[in-house]
């Protein structure tokens, strides 16, 4: 705190709010609801509501009204930065989850947006984060952290300047995130889009090459003669291989002979039900020496004739994806493939010059998309990084200029602790006896 600006001070947070304040109004009065998934993670994201009657919420639920400042203080809603300002309820107040800590800002002390900066400094939730207390799963932000807690508090009016930098600032770089992600999801359709084939005579991929399945039992190393490293579901994504993790297993010398994998070989996922997981394919290269596989991939081999990575291509493109599914689906709505459903997959095949023609164009335009996601996760990752920086900057006195003419924080402080000294000692009621004492 000794290096803020010197019309800063420090304060404890619970000193400048009203903590889980109460509201009162008729029954039969209009409100707005706030459930969790209605509470925002950005800082200008405005939160939403669902309109209920008052007689609905008022127990069991937290007060608010207009203007407060709504923070999680469970797991993982907290770590995630779910706070937010109530704004725009019916009737100015509100009612929601027992899971916020309700942050109404003393007027003239502490404003609204700049409070809501602080909740989503990563310097706050990490703090928070680890004065969690409670099972896992249920963990949660103890009362006292919000109240203990020592902040830099600027002049008000610079608190205002300040909110105002942010709401400007930061309004450009989710206009700059939403861009990003709207590239993002062109390249995606870029990627689908030169996946094209020619017209060719089709045939079945079984008469252009060999297909087969995998091991189909669990031998135990030391049990069987031959023990090899063995490709699991696990391994094989969208033309992807994952090999971080593979294991080992028994097997004899006719399954070792039936099943060891070969470079070209394309492997497709059997699947277990799911649309998303059938069909998952991927082609070996050799990466690792001597390699099996389990009997929920099918192997297919190629003949003469006919590129692998053709097949892979074409299996990838919406209509090869299409296909898969097809041939996947059950009267039992058990979706699924086999050997033989494989064996009888048609594949259009044109000449073997149009094959490396065709693999030629789409291996060139998608490296150009790898290219371009590349430098969009690039970016991505420098926008991420401005908005912790600027609410940091903030915190420190340096993202907007001091004004000599504002009024100093500790004579807001001064003011605020007169304020508390001259007002009326709530009266309290007697356990024992049952009565009203000063």
């Amino acid at each position: 705190m000794s290096q803020l600006p010197l019309t800063w001070s420090s304060a404890l947070l619970g000193d400048l709010i009203e903590l889980n304040p109460k509201n009162s109004c008729d029954d039969d009065v209009e409100v707005g609801f706030v459930p969790m998934p209605c509470l925002g993670t950005r800082y200008l994201e405005k939160l939403s509501y669902e309109p209920r009657q008052w007689r609905d919420v008022k127990r069991g639920y937290t007060h608010f009204a207009n203007g407060d400042v709504l923070l999680a203080k469970i797991t993982p809603c907290f770590e995630n930065g779910k706070a937010g300002i109530a704004q725009g309820l019916p009737n100015g107040i509100g009612a929601g989850s027992t899971e916020y800590f309700v942050c109404r800002p003393r007027s003239t002390i502490i404003d609204a947006r700049y409070l809501l900066a602080l909740f989503k400094t990563e310097k706050f939730i990490k703090k928070g984060t680890v004065q969690m207390t409670g099972s896992v799963g249920h963990k949660r932000v103890p009362k006292s952290y919000v109240t203990d807690t020592s902040i830099p508090l600027a002049p008000f009016a610079e608190q205002q300047r300040i909110a105002d930098k942010l709401d400007a600032v930061l309004r450009r770089v989710n206009a700059c995130r939403e861009r990003l992600n709207r590239t993002t999801q062109m390249v995606k359709d870029f990627r689908r889009s030169v996946l094209r084939f020619p017209g060719a005579p089709e045939h079945a991929l079984g008469q252009l090459g060999q297909v087969s399945g995998g091991l189909t039992k669990n031998g135990k190393r030391g049990t069987l003669p031959i023990v090899r490293p063995y490709l699991r579901v696990a391994n094989v994504y969208s033309n992807e291989l994952r090999l971080d993790e593979v294991a080992e297993i028994g097997m004899t010398s006719a399954e070792w002979e039936k099943t060891r994998l070969a470079p070209g070989d394309l492997l497709i996922v059997e699947g277990n039900g799911s649309i998303d997981q059938i069909g998952r394919l991927a082609l070996w290269g050799g990466e690792i020496e001597e390699c099996s596989h389990q009997n929920h991939l099918i192997r297919w081999r190629a003949g003469p004739d006919i590129l692998p990575k053709y097949i892979l291509y074409y299996l990838m493109s919406a209509t090869g994806r299409q296909k898969i599914v097809q041939i996947a689906s059950s009267t039992t709505g058990l979706h699924t493939l086999s050997v033989s459903k494989v064996a009888g997959l048609k594949i259009p095949v044109p000449s073997m010059a149009e094959q490396a023609r065709v693999v030629n164009r789409i291996e060139t335009l998608l490296a150009f998309a790898d290219r371009l996601e590349s430098r969009l996760a690039t970016a991505r990752a420098a926008v991420d990084r401005l908005t912790p920086a600027l609410l940091a900057k903030a915190f420190r006195g340096e993202l907007v200029p001091q004004d000599p003419n504002d009024e100093p924080a500790p004579e807001l402080l001064k003011r605020l602790a007169a304020t508390r000294a001259s007002a009326p000692i709530p009266k309290r009621r007697s356990k024992a006896a049952g009565t009203i004492e000063n």
